[in-house]
């Protein structure tokens, strides 16, 4: 169980086995034992027998921002297992290594990509670039360094992000990936969904007794946790890139729902349980005909209500609307499916939990190959 608590002033307590979230009008309970993760947004405050119960029980406990921004996490002992953190490190040194698992991550992040600009060239009838995307996962076969399999994938997602806009109905100036600070509804909302990936996938390279900060594809550095960004890649197109298409093109999200500092809103969202169904019934995000029969056909979009709004400052997701899409992510990651790999029905919270073991088999030796997950 992953739990979110984004009420400001909220205060959690210790009561017998119990932690118990005091909210301003609600009182909510969380059992330990069935904790897996706990991700506080900004002004939550947790007494310190809370505290040593989080510790105790190993619960990666994530401090954000309220926008969302990574500050830290409570520091859970090191994994057991010192032989295989050592030969964790060893492999930093392992070229050979290093670059076959790598082309196994670039690869499956390119082609990920390519299904979702494959699914909007089909459902949306528009030029997108899967055929180029497919031939730079080709061409990560002859990469001979990590640095240069970095490249490939930083072109690839350049070509990415030039089409991903055609996937939308309506215009929320989006035209490239801006992170820093992200100065559109869409890139808000990804670099958000991005964040809470990465948080999942922090917590099961903990799981499953790696240790962080050695990384295969992303370079060991100073203070930065490298494992969990090889690790998210594959997942970044199947949920968060597919998710942040939902929200919009179901009309889950609109320009009301976003801010720039200082201005505040507060107001909540309206959460309906027939939009959430759909949403998580097309993982593309209203690409289907049916789900806009306005249109013309299924290749044309509908007209904005409005002329797009440029957004040149930062902004951010207001309260209500985080809600939806932090509501939104957990039902997401909650959605069954069936593990080609593993060979059995899974949700996607246990098929992230499902690859850092593989990623951990890897590198202790028992697997000599790292087969990612891909989208169908």
């Amino acid at each position: 169980m992953i739990a979110y608590v984004t009420s400001q002033g909220a205060r959690i307590e210790k009561e017998g086995r119990r932690l118990i979230v005091h909210g301003k009008d609600f009182r909510h309970i969380l059992f330990a034992a069935h904790l897996e993760q706990l991700v506080l947004f900004g002004n939550v405050n947790i007494t310190a027998p809370a505290m040593f119960t989080l510790l105790k029980e190993g619960i990666d406990t994530v401090f954000l921002r309220a926008d969302g921004r990574y500050m830290g996490r409570l520091a859970c002992p090191e994994p057991a297992n010192a032989v295989l953190r050592k030969r964790q490190f060893s492999l930093c040194d392992d070229d050979a290594f290093r670059i076959r698992t790598g082309k196994s991550i670039v690869q499956a992040k390119i082609l990920n990509q390519a299904t979702v600009l494959a699914r909007i060239k089909r459902a949306r009838n528009k030029p997108a670039a899967a055929g180029r995307l497919r031939l730079y996962a080709t061409e990560t076969e002859r990469a001979s360094s990590c640095a240069e399999l970095r490249g490939i994938e930083g072109r690839a997602a350049a070509l990415y992000f030039q089409h991903l806009p055609l996937g939308f109905i309506k215009d929320w100036a989006f035209t490239r990936r801006v992170r820093r600070p992200p100065t559109d509804p869409v890139n808000c909302v990804l670099s958000f969904l991005y964040t809470m990936l990465c948080n999942r996938c922090y917590a099961a390279i903990r799981m499953a007794g790696l240790d962080p900060q050695p990384g295969i594809l992303h370079e060991l550095s100073y203070g930065r946790d490298s494992l969990p960004l090889d690790l998210i890649e594959e997942f970044r197109a199947m949920l968060a890139d597919t998710l942040t298409l939902s929200l919009f093109n179901l009309n889950m999200l609109d320009w009301d729902d976003f801010r720039t500092p200082p201005e505040e809103n507060q107001d909540e969202y309206p959460h309906e349980e027939q939009s959430m169904q759909k949403l998580l019934a097309d993982p593309l995000g209203a690409m289907s005909p049916q789900l806009f029969p306005d249109s013309d056909s299924p290749g044309e979009a509908q007209e904005p209500e409005h002329p797009p709004r440029p957004q040149k400052r930062a902004i951010l997701l207001a309260s209500g609307a985080m809600k939806t899409v932090i509501s939104a992510f957990s039902k997401k990651l909650e959605t069954t499916f069936f593990h080609p790999l593993a060979e059995k029905n899974m949700t996607y919270s246990e098929a992230v939990i499902h690859q850092a073991r593989q990623l951990r088999r890897v590198i202790d030796g028992s697997a000599e190959t790292y087969t990612p997950l891909m989208l169908r």
